[in-house]
């Protein structure tokens, strides 16, 4: 584990079975030693000792976004397979860039997007596939947080060390949700606004994308939503989903299906909740992990990672213009 904040932790609390953890690494040396204690590895003060040593497989990435490419690349160069955080990187070109080595290589790169593992989601995906709503017209996807105390001063507000605001943090799992179920996508439309919090990224970013079909979606990430909440509305020509709730504090994880009737009017309603825990991050891992084990690529999410960054790149510069 390189990164004992709190997604390293997440991480750590969330491995799948078959698979332990080795060692830490942390450029706060006491925030490694905490992490080693707490789940019972040896903390590495120097880096290369770590990543080089015969016991490791893999390496995640749990770091600020400014260093997930920088340290992506001495893993891969170290020839370990990398799960590495989203975004992945903070630009279009350094993912590029670690892309081509762990091609090179022959080594697996994942980006941590958990959210296609909530079971809603996975539900409302296989409903797609199946063509239950029939083909795709628009999708509508809300998230947004309330911020805290403090949110202006942290690395998240920092874009020498975020990249962005709310586009490039909440914003990636929209748009990962989006390609997921449109397919490739290009920019139609965007603005990052600031409205509330005083820093040099946006609080909000709304935006569409839209694919070759010209199926569009309609995308808002807010951090001043103030009550945490997310929404996934996905509209086919014969029916509609709607996926709220993420679980804890974003409210009971629940997907709705609302099926037309040939002769229309109201439509046929079908509601599931999800009130487990969260095993999203746990099974993403173990995805990963299986993959690895098998050399099979159904964890790979390389390409729709690269697609984000493209699409955010694209944002900031016309916002920057």
């Amino acid at each position: 584990m390189i990164g004992c904040g709190k997604i390293g932790i997440k991480r750590a609390e969330s491995m799948p079975n078959g698979s332990s953890l080795f060692g830490c690494y942390d450029s706060n040396i006491q925030n490694a030693k905490n992490f080693a204690a707490e789940f019972n590895v040896n903390a590495y003060e120097n880096l290369e000792n770590l990543i080089n040593s015969k016991e490791i497989e893999a390496v995640i990435i749990a770091t600020t976004h400014d260093r997930l490419s920088e340290l992506t690349r001495i893993v891969l160069n170290a020839k370990r397979h990398v799960f590495v955080e989203k975004p992945g990187a903070i630009s279009y070109g350094e993912f590029k860039a670690i892309a081509k080595i762990a091609k090179e290589k022959n080594l697996k790169i994942h980006v941590g997007y958990n959210h296609r593992y909530h079971p809603a989601i996975i539900d409302a995906f296989k409903i797609v596939a199946k063509g239950g709503i029939g083909p795709i017209m628009f999708i509508r996807g809300r998230y947004g947080h309330g911020g805290r105390v403090g949110y202006e001063k942290e690395w998240r507000a920092d874009k020498s060390k975020s990249g962005g605001g709310e586009l490039i943090d909440q914003g990636t799992h929209l748009l990962d949700l989006a390609i997921g179920l449109l397919g490739p996508v290009n920019l139609d439309y965007a603005a990052i606004p600031t409205y509330f919090w005083k820093m040099d990224v946006e609080d909000n970013a709304f935006l569409s994308v839209k694919n070759s079909n010209g199926s569009l979606a309609f995308l808002h990430a807010s951090c001043t939503e103030w009550k945490n909440m997310f929404s996934l509305e996905i509209y086919g020509e014969t029916g509609k989903l709607e996926i709220t709730g993420l679980g804890r504090s974003y409210g009971l994880e629940t997907l709705t299906f609302h099926k037309m009737k040939p002769e229309m009017g109201p439509p046929e309603t079908e509601t599931w909740t999800y009130p487990e825990s969260d095993k999203s991050w746990m099974h993403e891992l173990k995805d990963f992990v299986e993959d690895i084990d098998t050399g099979l690529n159904n964890s790979d999410n390389v390409e729709s990672s690269m697609e984000i960054l493209r699409i955010i790149e694209e944002v900031y510069q016309k916002g920057s213009e």
